[in-house]
């Protein structure tokens, strides 16, 4: 259970960094016209984060049972 949350944590780090390149080198450049894709990163993360919650939540339940 703790590497689980531990793993997760560690992926979901490694993610956002790997999306947020793009986006901090684009912003300068192209200013407004980058905003839907920082949005669709943004979604993308939120579900990330939302998927992660729920799968901690199950495994916790599945082991108390």
């Amino acid at each position: 259970m703790l590497s689980d949350i531990i793993f997760g944590l560690i992926a979901m780090t490694m993610a956002i960094v790997f999306y947020l390149v793009p986006i901090v080198k684009l912003v300068p450049t192209l200013g407004f016209n980058a905003l839907p894709l920082a949005v669709v990163v943004l979604v993308g993360v939120t579900m990330m984060i939302v998927d992660f919650v729920q799968t901690v939540r199950a495994s916790k339940t599945d082991k108390d049972h």
